[in-house]
């Protein structure tokens, strides 16, 4: 895990950056979960509603509406595909999304259209790093301070 301006940023990820979204590709699943960098913006997370298992979304669309004391709005899907599971645990829980958002705040697993094709404009790696570091600086958001 890299520390960018204080935010965790774990380079074996998947990013939609400007979204805050990230991606894990587990054989033919791909698990979706909201950043650090989201978690540090939204500040505690006060409720989650997730998409339904077996529905189907877009890529941009929808997967959950998170709502915080700061925020409300959409997690969209870094890709096309079929909801396969989503965590509900996080409708009990919501703040395990400020916890642990890259381990047990994951929001849905979602068995992909077609992976290749959608996952050409996210970022991962040194790249993803860099990506999340420009914008972050661009942006001057910084993680762990009010």
């Amino acid at each position: 895990m890299t520390a960018v301006r204080g935010c965790n940023i774990p380079d074996d990820l998947y990013y939609l950056v400007d979204k805050h979204v990230w991606a894990r590709r587990e054989g033919d699943l791909v698990t979706v979960g909201l950043s650090d960098v989201a978690q540090n913006l939204a500040k505690t997370v006060v409720s989650v509603t997730l998409k339904a298992a077996g529905k189907r979304v877009a890529k941009g669309r929808s997967v959950a509406t998170v709502e915080s004391s700061k925020w409300v709005g959409p997690v969209p899907s870094p890709v096309a595909g079929e909801v396969v599971e989503v965590n509900s645990a996080l409708v009990a829980a919501p703040t395990t999304l400020n916890r642990d958002p890259y381990g047990e705040g994951w929001i849905a697993r979602l068995r992909p259209d077609d992976w290749d094709a959608d996952s050409g404009d996210l970022v991962t790696g040194e790249a993803g790093i860099a990506a999340y570091r420009g914008f972050l600086e661009a942006e001057g958001i910084t993680c762990g301070s009010d």
